[in-house]
């Protein structure tokens, strides 16, 4: 290897211990080199031994030797990261009036909420509290064949957990008779007709751009057909139509359905009715009744503008302004129902709580802060641009809400057992925060600890080692298991750091490690990792849902007495 990679390598090394605490590790260092010279790849396993070595001669050294190599040889290491702009608020609303602004969130109860409707959420409250408005939060519960009462449940817990306020709350099916009126009005001014047709023939028609033999009924005829619909046409026999524009560019105005008849059981209305609204004339009528003077929707629903607005305009009611935002996914963790109802049925993921998706369930369990992703969604803007997020974007705002308020334990994966001889105290009291007063607690020891695989392979007899809060031991004997001896007021600048556990007390657990979910549109088999390891006893003294940082480890919630789950570096 020349001396010019050698040099990339331990600028690599330097830079990660650095962050970390002063150690880093050979698969790290590895993984950046051949990020950054592709040409390695097909030589992996030769440069691993050189990588290796030079991760140990890093790792020796301390922290402030670290440092100071870094400003001497590496000075660009230590210029801050471009960091993503924080906003403060959002961008002042069109023709909005203080004091006079009403949004809404309008979500369908056919599944559980994620990243996507946090993002829907978030924009429309922090609107209405930046004018002293109202906030309305409405169920779209038109559409009794794909919603039930536990989504509906799961979106109220996920709103209040984000802690999200309403001023109203109420569902779209309150106003069922509503529609029906505005319905019979459409038909009876010529502007809505019950078609019969097949449903191929109608999308046969509406690509050839060719009106139905429907449309020509006259308004006689369709009051009777919209009368049939509640009692003797089955479902699919007939729908209503918006008489739009078969001819139009847009293809949503080519005569839309604006009612349908569907025979299934409503999750709180039961059977009382069987002819509901589209989304459209549902959302059109309910945003105008409700006084929403600023309607927001993802993007995915911007040609349906021009829908909504002649729907109102045949009822002569008040249109709201429409505006729209992209929607917001992360990289491999879709949000889409289609893709992740599969997953679950087919044993892929446990829940909609797996730590590998993007639902606010998953994220909560995993550790993310509400306060994060508020911040993280407003650190976006209101842009139509894709949003297509690296998850680490969102962990850079967590990072802060959680390091001040996370107890630090020790924890070993791939234990070593060490032998302390001349140990001379039965137990030690070490900080739970390095900077902020949580306390201290209190661990018990005898001559045998625990280490970490990691840290064991690098050790050598001889070598001088520091147990953090404990002490400096010398090595003497390595081989399946250590041995040492404790040095009282001996201590050296240059000796390698360690975490250990205290075999006496040591509890085991299980660390579920997320990671990305979907690699090129292919579901990641090894996307959940899980790791035995050792921590102190201390843990079971925490209460499931409190966030540890494991020392060079990162950020863990604890999920249970004998489980925690991966948050973040």
């Amino acid at each position: 290897m020349d001396e010019e990679t050698r040099r990339e390598i331990r600028k690599i090394a330097l830079q990660n211990a650095y962050e970390h605490e002063g150690k880093t590790q050979d698969k790290i260092v590895l993984a950046k080199i051949l990020g950054t010279k592709p040409e390695f790849r097909s030589k992996a396993k030769e440069i691993a031994s050189d990588i290796s070595e030079i991760v140990s001669l890093v790792n020796q050294i301390s922290f402030d030797e670290q440092k100071k190599e870094i400003e001497e040889n590496f000075p660009d290491i230590l210029i801050p990261k471009e960091k993503i702009e924080e906003r403060e608020g959002l961008p002042p609303l069109k023709g909005a009036e203080q004091g006079n602004v009403i949004t809404r969130f309008p979500p369908e109860p056919n599944g559980y909420p994620h990243i996507g409707h946090a993002k829907a959420a978030i924009i429309n409250s922090e609107y209405a509290k930046m004018y002293g408005g109202k906030f309305i939060l409405r169920m779209d519960d038109t559409n009794p064949e794909a919603e039930r009462m536990e989504y509906h449940a799961a979106i109220k817990v996920g709103l209040d957990w984000l802690g999200i306020k309403f001023d109203i709350i109420k569902n779209t099916s309150d106003d069922m008779e509503i529609f029906y009126e505005k319905g019979i009005e459409l038909i009876n001014s010529g502007k809505a007709y019950v078609c019969t047709c097949k449903r191929e023939d109608i999308s046969k028609n509406r690509k050839e751009l060719k009106a139905c033999k429907c449309s020509r009924g006259d308004i006689k005829q369709n009051v009777q057909g919209w009368e049939k619909m509640f009692d003797k046409f089955k479902p699919g026999d007939a729908i209503v139509r918006f008489r739009g524009d078969m001819k139009a560019d847009n293809a949503v105005m080519r005569d839309p359905v604006l009612f349908r008849i569907i025979d299934e059981k409503h999750y709180t209305l039961g059977n009382k009715y069987r002819v509901w609204p589209s989304y459209d004339l549902a959302v059109a009528i309910e945003d105008s009744i409700d006084g929403v003077t600023h309607a927001f929707r993802s993007k995915e629903f911007e040609l349906r503008k021009e829908l909504i607005d002649a729907i109102l305009d045949a009822l002569n009611m008040r249109k709201p302004y429409q505006d729209f935002f992209s929607r917001l996914e992360f990289k491999g963790m879709p949000i889409s129902k289609r893709i992740l109802k599969p997953l679950i049925e087919e044993g892929k993921v446990s829940w909609y709580d797996d730590p590998r998706l993007p639902t606010l369930e998953s994220l909560k369990r995993r550790g993310i802060k509400p306060e994060a992703i508020k911040k993280f969604i407003l650190s976006l803007g209101l842009t139509k641009a894709n949003t297509l997020a690296p998850f680490d974007a969102l962990e850079s705002f967590n990072r802060k809400f959680v390091d001040a308020d996370s107890i630090r334990l020790f924890m070993v994966s791939k234990p070593k057992k060490l032998k302390i001889k001349k140990l001379p105290f039965t137990s030690v009291e070490i900080s739970n925060h390095p900077i902020k007063n949580m306390g201290k607690r209190k661990i018990n020891l005898n001559e045998n600890i625990f280490i970490s695989g990691e840290d064991a392979d690098v050790i050598k007899e001889g070598t001088q080692i520091r147990l953090l809060g404990l002490g400096d031991v010398m090595i003497s004997k390595r081989n399946d298991e250590f041995e040492g001896e404790f040095l009282e007021n001996v201590k050296s600048p240059s000796q390698q750091k360690i975490q250990w556990v205290s075999q006496k007390d040591a509890h085991m657990i299980k660390i579920l490690i997320p990671k990305q979910l979907f690699i090129d549109d292919e579901f990641n088999e090894n996307s959940l990792e899980e790791l035995e390891v050792y921590t102190e006893p201390h843990y079971l003294q925490l209460k499931d849902g409190e966030e540890i940082q494991f020392v060079r480890f990162g950020y863990c919630r604890k999920d249970s007495q004998n489980q925690a789950i991966f948050t973040h570096k």
